[in-house]
């Protein structure tokens, strides 16, 4: 574990170490302090040899690299030995010996504190012994958790088979195992004086027992997390993003430039407010009227939107000020993205702008959008539909192409913003003010970084009750972070322990931008699933084969069918039909046999979602075939293809509307698989006046993984419902 700089530290000896954590219940190994080495050999014939004997002092931190322990001390000769060597290599560093049992087990564990800059004490778990640094199999948790978290821990390590019965040894007591870490969660809350604990090995013996056979407390007292923000308040936020006015502070003449980019994409995407425009100029441009000054606006307006060099900034302050302009969405570049005196520039126009009462939004941002009032104000001519998907990227360029797939796929947004340097508004604040939007129903984040652990956990936990969260994470590798630090100016997390924070809080993890869209898609349009159990309907056998191996591989239950529903398949699909689960449709060409057979796997009770394979799309295939067809037979009637094209595409729309309803009925998820897709065909089909939407995905690994998401998502509900706050 990294020790924490520059400021005085203090260790306890091993033996002050263990009656500390004996007081919270973590069970220790006997043991006696010898002052030298007669009492050593006395408490060795007290406990029994074999015996373990190591050297006891403050400063002597890292015992087993340096020589200073000896296990498996048969008798009082080689004790004496033993002694000798241990007190010739620790030298003026020795206070005495400690003397123990020899305790035996083929199974070591560790578990142990730190405290993150970011969100304060995390506790480990993981394989234990002198390769445990080397093996790396461990959880974390922030600290304070409860039992169930506890419990996750034990469950996530890859060596978690020898937790459980281990070649003619008993089980751990998992219950026990969980306790130790809930009384590290205390000590970590309770002890901020307290800075790591280390506990490796703790010995896990043949009856299933474990006690640690050594430890480490070091204290040197720091922050509980990283540094607080100043939280803005919801309402301010969700104001923001519904300006009646504009001023685009900075506009140019020359294209290119964000002074005439902004404000041509605000006009071109329909924005129905007044537009101002502020250039020192003051020459007209795009055959508007431009105002030399903020100064000089003839009235106030909703949101400034400030393009002027970084050096200007400051100045614009006490103007905004007087013009009771509230809302400054900051694009331009300059400040903490570009190091100390960038730091300082940017700390100093926060206290200015908070002093005036100015909401800032930025500096480094790419923008924002509200499709709902067409308010498209980005650094891309992307206009995605009205929606209930809001989204917040720390990076604008990432955040403007997740518009462009939006848009593409027919996903609705809510909001967006490109939250840029976050000065003021920070992650915090939009999932704090999206918690109380009642227009949002998803929330989409590509974060960095994260400037205040601990509220970023609490809001992130309090709207995760109510909405699901869908996150990207950038900076997870070493050359990842470094990119995010020149990217943002923040220091990028340990992604195991962001990974913890998102299994606490809610948060549904994806690793690329294309699992972040999907993600969006299911929840936006697809009733949660209530459990694991899943049916499947596919027009030809590979597909559900792979679908099969896919679901069991993401923890899905793949039933088989009950006699009954077998029997009403069979009124419809020949003899030679799988009859199991997959429902295996036979390429058979009636259009109504899938209807019947979605309606049928719906109503099943012993299935909680259902994914269909190639019924969809097949007008893509159809539309294909007349053409070949065409153009091999000209003799042929172009109106039996075009009639056979029209039945298709007649049948997808009501296929989806068939989906639509069934869902809405029965409150269950259908994903859907193309059998084609078009080069730019839509994932999601939305039905007038129904809550749920016909949702397509190109592959089966990609509606697999977004259902075993929102199962995830499901189960995080119920657990919190039940469980309150760990």
């Amino acid at each position: 574990m990294a020790r924490p700089q520059n400021s005085p530290v203090e260790f306890l000896n091993e033996f002050e170490s263990k009656r500390f954590l004996e007081k919270y219940g973590i069970p220790v190994v006997p043991e006696k302090i010898a002052a030298d080495a007669d009492e050593a050999l006395a408490a060795a014939r007290a406990f029994g040899y074999p015996v373990v004997l190591k050297a006891l002092g403050k400063s002597l931190t890292h015992k087993s690299d340096s020589g200073l322990v000896r296990l498996h001390v048969p008798d009082p000769r080689a004790a004496a030995v033993a002694l000798n060597e241990i007190a010739a290599r620790a030298k003026d560093a020795l206070e005495g010996f400690l003397v123990q049992p020899q305790v035996s087990g083929r199974r070591e564990l560790a578990a142990g504190l730190f405290r993150d800059p970011h969100f304060g004490p995390v506790v480990l778990f993981g394989l234990g012994g002198v390769f445990a640094e080397g093996v790396s199999d461990t959880a974390f948790r922030v600290a304070p958790f409860g039992r169930d978290q506890a419990l996750e821990m034990l469950q996530e390590i890859r060596g978690r088979s020898l937790l459980g019965p281990f070649r003619g040894e008993k089980a751990v007591s998992l219950d026990r195992l969980a306790g130790v870490l809930c009384a590290l969660s205390r000590i970590g809350t309770k002890h901020p004086e307290i800075s790591e604990i280390d506990i490796n090995p703790l010995i896990v013996g043949p009856d299933g027992a474990f006690s640690a056979v050594d430890a480490l407390v070091v204290k040197r007292f720091q922050p509980q997390g990283g540094k607080k923000s100043v939280p803005v308040d919801p309402a301010a936020l969700k104001a923001f993003f519904h300006p009646g006015s504009i001023a685009f502070v900075g506009a140019s003449s020359q294209m290119g430039k964000w002074g005439h980019m902004l404000f041509c994409l605000a006009v071109a995407g329909g924005f129905t407010g007044d537009i101002f425009l502020v250039n020192t100029k003051g020459e007209p441009i795009a055959g508007r009227r431009v105002h030399p000054s903020v100064e000089a606006l003839p009235f106030p307006v909703d949101l400034a939107v400030v393009t002027v060099p970084a050096r200007r900034v400051l100045p614009l302050i006490p103007q905004l000020a007087q013009k009771k302009i509230r809302n400054l969405l900051l694009i331009t570049s300059g400040f903490s993205e570009t190091g100390a005196k960038g730091k300082a520039l940017e700390a100093q126009l926060v206290e200015k702008a908070r002093k005036a009462g100015i909401l800032l939004v930025g500096p480094n941002t790419m923008g924002i959008c509200n499709p709902h009032i067409r308010l498209y104000c980005t650094g891309s001519p992307v206009r995605p539909l009205p929606g209930a998907t809001a989204v917040v990227s720390q990076s604008g360029n990432m955040g403007t192409q997740l518009l462009a797939f939006a848009e593409q796929q027919g996903i609705g947004i809510r909001l967006f913003c490109g939250s840029g340097n976050e000065a003021m508004a920070t992650v915090e604040d939009f999932l704090d003010a999206f918690a109380a939007d009642e227009r949002t129903r998803t929330v989409m984040l590509y974060i960095e970084s994260v400037k205040d652990g601990p509220r970023f956990m609490e809001s992130a936990r309090r709207l995760s009750r109510k909405k699901p969260i869908v996150l990207l994470k950038g900076g997870r590798s070493r050359a990842g972070t470094r990119a995010a630090a020149t990217h943002t100016g923040a220091l990028a997390h340990d992604h195991r322990i962001f990974d913890a924070v998102c299994k606490q809080t809610g948060i549904v993890q994806v690793k690329n931008p294309m699992d972040l869209l999907d993600m969006a898609a299911a929840f936006s349009a697809l009733p949660l699933p209530k459990g694991n159990r899943v049916a499947i309907m596919t027009l030809g056998g590979g597909w559900g084969v792979v679908t099969v191996d896919l679901c069991a591989e993401y923890g899905l239950d793949v039933p088989d069918l009950p006699k009954d529903l077998v029997e009403a398949v069979d009124a419809f699909l020949p003899e030679y039909w799988s009859r199991t689960n997959p429902v295996d449709l036979v390429g058979e060409r009636d259009v109504r046999i899938p209807l019947k057979a979605m309606e049928l796997l719906m109503a099943w009770e012993g299935c909680d979602a259902v994914i269909h394979l190639g019924i969809f799309g097949r007008r893509f295939l159809i539309d294909r075939v007349g053409q070949c067809v065409l153009k091999a037979d000209p003799t042929y009637p172009e109106e039996a293809v075009a009639r056979m094209t029209r039945h298709f595409h007649a049948f997808e729309k009501d296929y989806i509307v068939h989906v639509v309803h069934l869902m809405e009925r029965h409150l269950k998820p259908v994903f859907g698989v193309s059998l084609i897709s078009g080069q730019r065909d839509q994932a999601l089909f939305s039905v007038p006046g129904a809550p749920h939407a016909g949702l397509f995905f190109p592959t089966p690994e990609r509606a697999v993984r977004a259902l075993s998401k929102m199962l995830e998502y499901q189960r995080f509900k119920v657990n919190s419902t039940d469980r309150g706050t760990d």
